[in-house]
């Protein structure tokens, strides 16, 4: 992409890419009147429909196990956006189209292709998701406009749902099987349960070409400098009894706990809010985030089991294994949190978080006023000044956590980056941010 600015992260070298005029071109669009199908209208519904998929992941028991929860957001926004312009025809589709009656409502088509998606992902929440649409179909004038839009937004759910029912997502798991050499990912405590998601790097992508397409270069070698440098700082500032932890970056450690992916929509949620942007922008908004989400979350995996790499409460605990005379292990060290099931390289809250500061600053700019709540630390409320700033927090986070090295949570930064700014063109969003709306 041209006309690129670069801002550094102090802490943890978080890049957010901003064009020098994004605000301005892209908020231009945003509010600017549409002559078809009504999107000019807010935002509302997709966000609405983000916060009733938000509801239901977050209900215990609901989401499939096997399956990862950012697919669900992501078929869910590429059928919205996609309904959308196919009366809007302001932007290009992200996959597919249907010719739409000049009269046809965006708005009944957002609704429709919403209720869908979330349907047919969820059939157990059916009668929910029905009084939803009612109600949003209720604030449409009635007319050929409105049934027309909700007939283009059910005959784009339904062909992206067909679409990803053979994309990967429900292949039998394969046993993983630990390494046995220094650095291998092994089963972690307390439980020592079996890792998740292992075959998830081979679902289909979204829009990459394919998962490895920017998996990052293999981590330090466990005797350098740099991994004990790193390490040592985990041990230092993760473990449950640290005294080196300050009480702010205790209330850190915990206040990201939660799923990132959902953090990261609630902060688009109430982005969309603050600065009123209409239903097409709103959709494409919510689209690219969650495409670079899902894609994000297919290339960690990549690269997670790709390199296998063993969480920090291995090595410490293992680090007369190493070979590294700088590292001073800890046979009894324990973490803040009980750490993920999956392999250290790369950190996931690194690498959404890294796409979610890209995108949400492609939009806005990466100045701007952020007021964060968290789902598992009610109460508090944390604030930035910047999408660069939102990101960084919550990298750090997992190192306050006892869950990653500043190493994995870099190149998941920069992994995310790679994934957001291959996706925003796609989906008419260009350098600088600037749309074709």
């Amino acid at each position: 992409m041209k006309n690129k600015k670069l801002i550094l992260a102090s802490s943890i070298g978080i890049v957010v890419v901003i064009g020098a005029v994004v605000a301005a071109l892209v908020l231009t669009s945003a509010l600017a009147p549409s002559t078809r199908g009504n999107a000019a209208a807010n935002g509302a519904i997709v966000i609405a429909w983000n916060k009733e998929l938000l509801h239901i992941v977050q209900t215990p028991g609901t989401q499939p196990a096997t399956v990862h929860p950012t697919r669900s957001y992501a078929i869910l926004h590429a059928a919205i956006y996609d309904a959308v312009v196919s009366i809007t025809r302001d932007a290009p589709a992200y996959l597919y189209s249907v010719t739409a009656p000049s009269g046809a409502r965006a708005d009944a088509a957002a609704a429709a292709a919403g209720h869908d998606v979330l349907v047919a992902l969820y059939p157990k929440w059916k009668a929910a998701l029905d009084q939803q649409l009612a109600g949003e179909l209720a604030t449409i004038p009635n007319g050929a406009g409105k049934q027309q839009g909700s007939q283009v937004g059910q005959a784009v759910a339904a062909h992206l749902l067909a679409i990803r029912a053979t994309d990967g997502s429900a292949a039998t798991l394969q046993p993983f099987v630990p390494g046995n050499q220094p650095g291998n990912y092994l089963l972690t405590p307390p439980k020592f349960a079996a890792p998740v998601f292992t075959n998830w790097g081979n679902v289909t992508p979204f829009v990459l070409n394919n998962a490895a397409q920017f998996r990052p270069a293999p981590p330090p070698a466990l005797t350098s400098q740099a991994y004990a440098q790193a390490l040592n700082e985990v041990e230092s500032l993760g473990q449950n009894t640290s005294k080196a932890r300050t009480a702010d970056q205790t209330v850190i450690a915990k206040f990201w706990a939660g799923p990132i992916w959902n953090t990261w929509n609630e902060i688009a949620e109430n982005a969309a809010l603050a600065h009123h942007t209409n239903l097409e922008t709103t959709a494409r908004l919510f689209a690219v985030l969650n495409l670079s989400f899902a894609d994000s979350t297919i290339a960690f995996y990549d690269a997670k089991y790709h390199y296998q790499l063993w969480r920090p409460v291995t090595a410490i605990r293992e680090a007369n294994t190493i070979g590294n005379p700088a590292i001073a292990g800890d046979p009894t060290w324990t973490p803040l949190a009980v750490t993920a099931l999956d392999p250290a390289y790369p950190s996931a809250h690194g690498v959404i978080s890294g796409a979610g500061a890209a995108v949400l600053a492609a939009f806005f700019g990466n100045q701007d006023q952020i007021r964060l709540t968290s789902d598992v630390l009610p109460g508090v409320v944390r604030t930035f000044a910047s999408y660069n700033d939102v990101a960084t927090e919550a990298g750090l986070s997992r190192i306050y956590a006892g869950q990653h090295t500043r190493i994995d949570i870099e190149v998941g930064s920069q992994l995310g980056q790679n994934v957001a700014q291959f996706v925003l063109p796609h989906l008419g969003v260009h350098a600088g941010g600037t749309s074709n709306s």
